[in-house]
């Protein structure tokens, strides 16, 4: 009775405008004797003319309510106007001889340019190879990666469309910018990713690619990634299969080379959990490839050493936090002698030079580096300051360059000199259109249901009353072993200013402790990522940070099948939701052509013990009617290949269907965008602003 006089009140005071309403045709399916009716399944087919036109009213419906907040425009402004106070920042840095190639962020221009350098200290030598916003001014033609050939001359890069990330290759000359005539299609994809490496003499390149119309039946054209090789300025037609007939059906294959050229490296992974096997070979022609590891054998990265006489593995064999073996080139997995044995920290990622091992930990979210020499002797840790992350790690000159990143400071890229064991700032770093001295980063402990220790890392003003009267958001993922490391983001002065704090949580299903925190977290096991994340909310209460009403929670992919849960299990817990590209429908997930890539991770309906955890906690079908649950912002792309913007419209329409809270529940489907990667920079702008303005309407967050 209580609950019925709760929902007649607050749909009595819900807003005015009508939601638009979603026709029900019930479907039922069985999975080991179980039956579950689905009444939304119309809406997987986001070609259908009804569709359509649900999508358009959706979108027309959110676009009313969000464009009705007083502020909402206001908020775009200010974003704006950061962005363009904003300096240009440098990723995904590539050394070679006397070159840096770097990607350049650099507003208000939509998307990366791909820039080179001939010192990360020297800004003036910077040269434009390519700028993808020549070629398509509105941001819609996005770079998914590239790979310089050895001598620096020539670029290989991968172009995308609309954030679709279906990826062609192109080769550009590096000192004009020309682009050469070669063109390969196929060669990325969302599910299994893509990647090439050079021929020591920059003539030829080994490449993935995934299947052409008539070589596989439609259902599997988007897997069964192979290996091809392509001499420059030759016919397509002519290249060469190399490897990847007998990989499974969910490769993900990344190649890489030793410095000498000498050798080429695929890593395979088995879809998207966390299993890889090794296959090693030749560059030279004709040379057979040979398979070095196995999934059972735990192996995560193996790498070169700078002569390429040796291998160094990173093995979670017996070893969850990771130790590192080595072993010859030539030889076999049982020749592999440990290096570097486990120890507290997780060993997160590692580079060799030809002097020394350097080796990226992870201490629970923060990161630490270690220098070795190359049999793992003389261990000393290399100067950083505290709570601070690694973006990035290369080698220049037998010196360490790498991108440290902070909470509350930009980040900026750090030469390490061993011979000098001092740490210098490069030129390469990023300053902030706002300040960020009165804030501050303080990590704490929340306990979840089984005792468990999750950290909790609060970014709050300095002074903060803890009487529960805050506005605050918190943010977690909880997958695939991705860590959430400490990084700057300038965006949030906007919260803060609103007296907001904003909260990032390592909840298990990552990586922050090891490979043990991770698998805790997956399969069967998944519940504890939930479970996390609503300890965390609680422990945010319980502590006076903020109540909740005055709680709101974000994440995304992997995170929007976290809100989805967290909403389904705990609608009382927090104000607001927002679920960016979510998967939400568990028992169908796999039927997608990503989703099948996740199976390794969250498990399959076709095993029964594993569709009892994914029934368990799927938001779509643990979604009850009458509940008041909280607000929601469901946000998805329209050419998203990793999460099927089909469980974005289910979810929203089953919720609208079954929520008697009078909170709002919008969605946002953006024709713009994808699954996030190359997302031109208004389109970002434009979802941060709808975003801001739907939390701070809901938490009642007036501008200061």
């Amino acid at each position: 009775m209580k609950l019925t006089i709760f929902c007649l009140l607050t749909l009595a005071m819900s807003i005015s405008a009508a939601v638009p309403p979603t026709e029900k045709k019930p479907v039922t399916d069985e999975y080991h004797g179980v039956k579950v009716v689905d009444e939304f399944r119309w809406l997987e087919d986001g070609d259908s003319a009804a569709v359509k036109a649900w999508t358009a009213a959706q979108n027309q419906y959110s676009r009313t309510w969000l464009d009705s907040r007083r502020d909402r425009s206001e908020i775009e402004s200010q974003l704006k106007a950061l962005y363009a106070q904003d300096t240009p920042s440098h990723t995904g840095l590539v050394a070679r001889p006397g070159l840096l190639f770097a990607l350049k962020f650099q507003p208000p221009k939509q998307q990366r340019l791909l820039v080179t350098l001939s010192s990360p200290n020297d800004l003036a030598s910077e040269k434009v190879v390519l700028d993808p916003n020549e070629i398509e001014p509105k941001g819609q033609v996005a770079m998914d990666w590239f790979v310089p050939s050895p001598d620096g001359k020539l670029i290989t890069v991968c172009l995308s469309e609309h954030g679709s990330e279906d990826g062609t290759l192109h080769i550009y000359r590096t000192d004009t910018g020309e682009r050469l005539p070669d063109q390969i299609k196929r060669v990325q994809y969302p599910t299994g990713g893509g990647s090439a490496a050079w021929t020591p003499d920059s003539k030829g390149i080994f490449y993935t690619r995934y299947p052409h119309a008539g070589e596989r039946p439609e259902a599997d054209l988007n897997f069964y990634q192979q290996i091809y090789f392509h001499q420059i300025c030759t016919p397509v037609s002519s290249d060469e299969y190399s490897a990847g007939k007998d990989f499974p059906r969910i490769a993900e294959i990344e190649l890489h080379t030793s410095d000498d050229g000498r050798w080429l490296l695929a890593s395979v992974a088995n879809g998207d959990g966390g299993e890889f096997s090794h296959h090693l070979r030749e560059t030279k022609a004709g040379s057979p490839w040979r398979q070095i590891t196995r999934h059972e054998d735990g192996i995560k990265e193996i790498d070169f050493s700078h002569d390429g006489a040796a291998l160094y593995l990173r093995s979670v064999k017996d070893s969850p936090r990771g130790k590192l073996l080595r072993m010859p080139t030539t030889g076999v997995l049982n020749d592999a002698k440990v290096i570097v044995p486990e120890s507290d920290a997780v060993i997160e990622g590692f580079l060799l030079t030809a002097k020394h091992l350097f080796i990226a930990d992870m201490i629970g979210g923060p990161s630490r580096i270690r220098q070795l020499d190359l049999d793992g002797s003389h261990e000393s840790i290399v100067p950083m300051p505290v709570a601070s992350g690694i973006g990035g790690m290369l080698v220049m000159d037998e010196r360490l360059l790498f991108r440290q990143t902070s909470f509350v400071v930009p980040a900026a890229w750090m030469l390490y000199d061993p011979a000098k064991t001092s740490v210098e700032k490069t030129a390469l770093f990023n300053t902030s259109p706002v300040d960020f001295s009165d804030i501050e980063a303080v990590r704490e402990f929340a306990i979840s249901k089984d005792g468990t220790k999750v950290p909790v890392n609060i970014l709050r003003r300095k002074g903060t009353p803890l009487d529960g009267s805050n506005p605050a958001l918190l943010y977690a993922y909880g997958g695939y072993g991705h860590c959430m490391r400490p990084s700057f983001n300038f965006e949030h002065r906007l919260w803060f200013d609103r007296g907001g704090i904003y909260v990032v949580a390592n909840i298990r299903g990552g990586g922050e402790y090891g490979e043990e925190w991770h698998l805790a977290g997956n399969l069967t096991k998944k519940q504890n990522v939930f479970d996390d994340f609503a300890a965390c909310a609680q422990h945010l209460i319980q502590r006076g940070y903020t109540r909740a009403d005055k709680l709101a929670v974000e994440g995304g992919s992997n995170g929007g099948l976290l809100m989805g849960a967290f909403l389904t299990q705990h609608p009382q817990l927090a104000r607001a939701v927002v679920a960016h590209v979510g998967l939400y429908d568990m028992l169908r997930v796999e039927l997608d052509p990503n989703g099948a890539f996740n199976v390794t991770e969250f498990g399959t309906v076709k095993d029964p013990a594993q569709f009892r955890a994914l029934h368990a906690y799927s938001p779509f079908h643990q979604v009850k009617n009458g509940m008041p649950y909280p607000a929601v912002f469901f946000l998805a792309g329209e050419t998203d290949g990793r999460v099927n913007p089909a469980h974005s419209r289910r979810m929203t329409a089953t919720l609208q269907s079954a929520t008697c809270s009078g909170n709002p529940v919008l969605a946002r489907f953006s024709s713009a965008s994808g699954h996030g990667m190359g997302t031109a920079l208004s389109e970002k702008i434009a979802q941060k602003a709808d975003v801001l303005a739907f939390l701070y309407d809901q938490l009642g967050m007036t501008s200061k």
